[in-house]
């Protein structure tokens, strides 16, 4: 039995997520912008957008108006 097909905002969400979770991305940090977000990934602006949201929705990270968005995700799991 397969996997269910997933988005690609919502692979891209998850690996994010490991990044947090790992430390690689500590509380804190600055996500890069949405058009660095689209090189670094190689998606488009849409996937980028959708996958902060879900990051949002998670709980993860925040975004501040002309600011940013940032990791405010709890400590890495042990």
């Amino acid at each position: 039995m397969s996997a269910l097909p997933q988005y690609e905002y919502v692979k891209l969400a998850d690996r994010i997520e490991a990044d947090i979770r790992s430390g690689t991305l500590p509380d804190g940090a600055a996500l890069p912008g949405e058009r660095a977000m689209t090189e670094i990934y190689q998606v488009s602006i849409g996937t980028v957008r959708r996958t902060v949201r879900e990051l949002r929705d998670r709980g993860l990270v925040a975004t501040l108006p002309a600011k940013g968005t940032f990791v405010t995700a709890p400590p890495p799991e042990a």
